[in-house]
This record gives structure tokens, C-alpha cells and sequence, in this order.
């Protein structure tokens, strides 16, 4: 089974031409599907063309939410509630062509984990969009490792069970793809159309960069240090005491020699003495990490790990 997840917010225009292109793709690829839209509070008719299209069509579940909680949430919203074994995402405003859907089912057919779409040939602006979600893009795959030209789009489809392993917050749904590399996902990369919107405005612009950039390096810290964020904490913290307890060796020495500190040497006192409290509180920091991630794991008896599958041998049964 199928599940479509589809967030929209003030998309009035775009979803019934949507939904009659939808179901006809679903409906031509003879397999049982869902499809699941998520009203992020719109304030036009969105929700009343949604909740009219819910009683002809018994496969269409929509969710309201109660107030504007962003595209994350939205997404999130949707995947809890799909009952499919594969999950396709993508926007409303038709700027994703549900004639694509095939050819990202096509990659999980052949045992890929996660279909990612690709808008090879973007028709954004290339001052206000191209450069900056390439630049982003560059750097989002060289934190996570995951080579990708595009993580920014929200085409894309999942196995269920690769989606039940990343916990979603923030804005961290366009990087999906580097959450479940830490599970061991495979992951691929599907050329998608890029049309012209609809209607309405993008809710995205140049500061959405900044936040992403934010997001680039709290990625990089979950995948690199979340299950031992001693690591990182702790190695800043070795260098802090080390160059602040230098520095103090050294001025009690030259103190005990009969020199005066304070007036030659205050600067340098007051740098080795904020070296040595940074380097307690990193430290500190990591440790308060490391019982943190512990408790995260075994209070919710989740696991540092993901089994892709488990074979063993069976015995013959004895004939009688």
C-alpha cells in the first residue's frame, strides 16, 4: 500500500488539479494507496475544497492542524498517521508532478531505502535561489556524507520502517536522507520535473539560507557526535585546560620568582583563567551529554542501531 503525504498551507488553487492528476496516477499504477493532506492552517479555502473532496473519496484522509506549524510538523503529522508501507511526500502548489511518482517507486522496487527527487533543472531565480540551495546543498553533502544533489526538495519516497527510525523537529525535514544514513539507509537519487507554481507565493526566500545553514551543522554534530557527544565536548575541553593551566603554570612560577603578575601580566592571567573555566565547562558539557544520551536510549528503549533484516539456517525436521 501507498500512503501520500501532502502538506499545504493557502494552496486553494492548486489542489484540485492536484488531486484529479493524483488519483489518476495512483489509479493507473493498480495498487492499493492513500492519500493523506495536512492543512497547516490555511487561511483560504483550502481546508473547505479538502474536506468536500473527503466525502466522494473514501482513500482521502485529511488533518488539520490548529494552528501554522511549519512544513516539519505538517510532514510529521502525515507520517504518523499513513498505514502504508511506502511513503511518497511532496508539495502542494503542483510545482512536483505526481507523474513522477513511478519512477521513484521504481528505485524502492529495487531495494532502495529511500527515492530522493532531484530538480536537475531548476527554474528559480538564480540569484535568490539557485546559488544559494547549491551552495547549501554542497555542504549539507559533505557534512552528512550522503551524495545528494538536492535535499532541499520535498519529493520524495520512503520505506515506512526508515521513517520510524528519525524523530523529526525544527526544520530538519529536508534532510531526512542524512538522518536515516545514521540508520544505515540506502539512499538514492531520481531526476524530478520543476514547473512554475500554480498560484500564490513561496514561503520560502534568501533567509531561509541562514536557517539552513544552522541546520548543516546540527546535522553534522548528530551524525558525527550524537551517541558519544564526549567526543566533541570533551576534546575542547582537553584544550582549554591544557593552554589555560600552561598559562597559570607559567605565571605562578614567574610569580614565586618575585615578579609582579597583575601589573606586567593581567591580560594574560585573565586569558588563562577563562581557558581553564572553559575548559571545566566543556567538559562538564559532555559529560551532561553523555548521561543525557543514555538516558534518551534506555528510557524509550530505542536503540543505537536499525536491523535491515535477520537470516538463519534452519534445521530439517526428521521425518517419521
Amino acid at each position: 500500500m501507498l500512503s501520500i503525504v501532502i502538506p499545504i498551507h493557502n494552496e486553494e488553487r492548486a489542489i484540485l488539479p492536484l488531486y484529479d492528476r493524483l488519483t489518476a496516477v495512483l489509479e493507473g499504477m493498480g495498487k492499493p494507496y492513500e492519500i493523506i493532506f495536512i492543512d497547516d492552517a490555511s487561511r483560504d479555502r483550502s481546508f473547505e475544497l479538502l474536506a468536500n473532496l473527503v466525502e466522494t473519496d473514501n482513500r482521502l484522509k485529511v488533518i488539520r492542524l490548529r494552528r501554522n506549524f511549519g512544513q516539519t510538523a505538517a510532514l510529521s503529522a502525515g507520517f504518523d498517521e499513513a498505514q502504508g508501507q511506502v511513503i511518497i511526500s511532496l508539495d502542494g502548489d503542483l510545482q512536483h508532478e505526481p507523474e513522477d511518482i513511478p519512477a521513484l517507486l521504481a528505485k524502492i522496487d529495487e531495494g532502495y531505502d529511500i527515492a530522493s527527487g532531484w530538480r536537475k533543472n531548476r527554474i528559480d531565480n538564480m540569484v535568490m535561489r539557485k546559488i544559494p540551495s547549491r551552495i547549501a546543498n554542497w555542504l549539507m553533502s559533505k557534512a552528512s556524507g550522503v551524495d545528494l544533489h538536492d535535499f532541499g526538495t520535498t519529493f520524495k519516497a520512503y520505506r515506512t520502517e526508515v521513517l520510524k527510525e528519525v524523530n523529526l523537529y525544527g526544520e530538519l525535514h529536508r534532510f531526512i536522507p542524512a538522518l536515516a544514513s545514521f540508520y544505515g539507509a540506502r539512499i538514492v537519487e531520481v531526476p524530478i520535473s520543476n514547473v512554475p507554481r500554480v498560484g500564490g507565493v513561496s514561503h520560502y526566500g534568501i533567509g531561509r539560507t541562514f536557517r539552513v545553514m544552522f541546520d548543516i551543522l546540527t546535522i553534522r554534530f548528530l551524525l558525527t557526535y550524537f551517541t558519544r557527544p564526549m567526543h566533541f565536548f570533551g576534546k575542547w575541553g582537553l584544550i582549554g585546560l591544557t593552554l589555560g593551566g600552561g598559562i597559570m603554570t607559567y605565571l605562578l612560577i614567574y610569580k614565586l620568582m618575585g615578579y609582579e603578575i597583575m601589573m606586567e601580566h593581567g591580560p594574560l592571567m585573565v586569558a588563562g583563567g577563562l581557558l581553564l573555566l572553559a575548559g571545566i565547562m566543556m567538559f562538564s558539557t559532555g559529560l551532561l551529554g553523555e548521561v543525557m544520551i543514555r538516558t534518551y536510549f534506555e528510557s524509550q528503549g530505542r536503540r543505537i542501531y536499525a536491523v535491515r533484516e535477520v537470516r538463519t539456517r534452519r534445521e530439517a525436521v526428521p521425518k517419521d
